[in-house]
């Protein structure tokens, strides 16, 4: 089962990336990579990767990724904004040092994204 998950990761990798955009937060970078499938048919890939030491010494890039096809774009948008116009209305003014923990995001404007549209993605 584990190789048919590497043996599928590594057929989406092989894909044609055609735009990508990434930021970093704190110890982490995020990517957001829009793919092209057999079909040019357009998806997006978010990677997060975090770098970590291993107990030998040397540094190892943990990365997660969601595959998000453009069928699942309107949903996925529409539950982002949702969460995040939550954390907007209902976060505290101020977080103090003593709230937040090292792997709690380092400045909460990290969470206010703007509203997300995948129009441009779905004309094709």
């Amino acid at each position: 089962m584990e190789y048919e998950s590497l043996e599928n990761e590594q057929t989406q990798s092989n894909h044609e990336e055609v735009f990508t955009d990434s930021f970093r937060a704190g110890k982490r970078t995020y990517f957001f990579d829009v793919k092209a499938t057999k079909n040019s048919e357009l998806y997006i890939t978010i990677t997060e990767s975090k770098r970590r030491l291993q107990k030998n010494g040397k540094f190892l890039y943990e990365k997660h990724h969601i595959y998000l096809f453009k069928e699942d774009f309107e949903k996925f948008a529409n539950s982002l904004n949702t969460v995040v116009d939550y954390i907007k209305q209902n976060q505290p003014a101020a977080i103090t040092s003593e709230s937040t923990d090292e792997e709690s995001f380092e400045n909460i404007n990290e969470l206010l994204v703007p509203v997300l549209d995948f129009e441009d993605l779905d004309k094709q």
